[in-house]
């Protein structure tokens, strides 16, 4: 179980919320992770199942259906999400593609669409990645050309996490080609227009049962009305909300750190060697010492970033560095307890092995490590 006795981000009200989250995936996520492991996929049921509960999109205002709160909320569910190692894309739905709708959307898209993102009937998911555009999103092919009332979208996109079992995609696609970054718009695509075509459930070395997809477009034709926000302005709604999605990144990384550790205390205070607790050796001892100075920090300045960010203070490279240092965190973590665990820890029956691997894409997905470093290096 994680602790939190010591976190200085929450109050009262957070834990009451977090004892309600954790009952709910003891009894509802925690028995089918193996199961969702070997399928590759998670029924799309589940969500709906959050969303009953209450605990997809906290800081959707109550006019559209939500809570209204503030982010410490989604980040008590990304928290208890991580431990467990689950890969319920519940972060991606309500801290990273629901805040488009919520800033950008306009009043009939939010009434229309916000009520079925919070109940979890509508599955989000955002498709910006191609197969020749990465971290680079102003060079997507994607294009999205004006026809009377409609657009028509045609193009590829690849990586699309939720990509499989969404029913709504915010679609990044350029409606000026030769205007670069400043011809990008985003538009809502519901999966079940014609043209709109799922590809392969991508296989992956982690992650296993967080769908990941090839998605095509082909003449896919959307009313105007199904543009989000204003044409053109699709990159800088993008990166006004980067900040807050590798905040979420950062969150899920520390905790899913936390519990590679105490799988690591877990294991050595068990295992014997030599004739006595693998613990007992120093080295052992010294190695998940420091392992946990590292883990004491991360808590701490991960308290400091929720709490800015609470206060719209969060700057886009002080999110930048957050995702950065709790993502490379993770890895360190998960690699030393993984070494902690000796030939058990490449065994699939050991916890430890599933996060060693859920674990990589962090430092990767969100913008790399490298493009981390990049951002930050431009305000120095």
């Amino acid at each position: 179980m994680l602790d939190t006795s010591r976190r200085t981000v929450y109050n009262e009200e957070h834990e009451v919320f977090r004892d309600s989250v954790r009952k709910f995936y003891a009894k509802e996520i925690v028995p089918h992770l193996d199961r969702w492991e070997k399928a590759g996929l998670i029924e799309p049921a589940v969500m709906k199942k959050l969303g009953d509960a209450g605990f997809l999109c906290p800081t959707v205002p109550e006019a559209y259906g939500g809570l209204g709160l503030d982010f410490r909320y989604n980040a008590v569910v990304a928290e208890e999400n991580s431990y467990v190692d689950s890969m319920v894309l519940v972060t991606l739905q309500s801290d990273v593609v629901v805040e488009y709708l919520v800033h950008y959307g306009s009043e009939e898209q939010k009434q229309k669409w916000l009520p079925r993102c919070v109940s979890g009937d509508t599955i989000l998911a955002i498709a910006m990645t191609e197969p020749g555009a990465g971290s680079d999103l102003q060079s997507i092919r994607t294009s999205a050309v004006r026809d009377g009332d409609d657009y028509v979208i045609n193009g590829a996109k690849t990586y699309i996490s939720a990509g499989q079992n969404c029913t709504l995609a915010i679609v990044v696609a350029k409606t000026d080609m030769s205007a670069g970054a400043r011809g990008i718009s985003l538009f809502l695509v519901e999966s079940d227009r014609p043209g709109f075509t799922r590809g392969r459930n991508l296989d992956k070395i982690g992650q296993n049962a967080a769908d990941t997809s090839e998605l095509f477009f082909e003449n896919v034709r959307v009313p105007a009305t199904n543009l989000l926000g204003q044409e053109n302005m699709g990159f800088a709604y993008m990166m006004s909300q980067l900040p807050q999605e590798r905040l979420s990144i950062a969150v899920s990384s520390q905790a899913m750190a936390q519990r590679a550790y105490d799988e690591a205390v877990r294991f050595t205070k068990e295992r014997t060697a030599f004739g006595k607790k693998v613990f007992e050796f120093q080295n052992t001892r010294f190695t998940l010492a420091d392992l946990k100075a590292r883990l004491q920090v991360g808590w701490a300045h991960l308290d400091w970033a929720l709490a800015r960010h609470v206060r719209k203070q969060l700057t886009a490279d002080e999110a930048a560095a957050a995702k950065l240092f709790h993502t490379e965190l993770l890895w360190e973590v998960c690699d030393t307890s993984l070494q902690l665990h000796g030939g058990a820890g490449y065994m699939n029956e050991y916890p430890i092995a599933r996060m060693w691997r859920d674990a990589r894409v962090m430092r990767i997905f969100g913008g790399s490590s490298e493009i981390m470093k990049e951002l930050m290096s431009r305000t120095i």
